[in-house]
């Protein structure tokens, strides 16, 4: 698999995160979803498909992660 491009990738990051910078900044891109943290812009992305990022958050909402 290649990698995705980025190059005009709109990254978002959740408004509760407002005024904090530690955070995980997320964009849509055609056939993936791309995560990236806040701090290192310039780092590593993490490419998921879109089912398994909308796993990943419904998974979250439901508390599965909680401790």
């Amino acid at each position: 698999m290649s990698a995705p491009n980025l190059s005009a990738a709109r990254w978002r990051k959740a408004s509760y995160t407002e005024g904090n910078n530690n955070c995980v900044e997320v964009a849509h891109v055609p056939g993936v979803v791309a995560l990236r943290d806040s701090k290192n812009r310039s780092g590593p992305v993490l490419a998921v498909p879109p089912a398994k990022f909308a796993d990943l958050v419904g998974s979250l909402k439901a508390g599965r992660f909680d401790r």
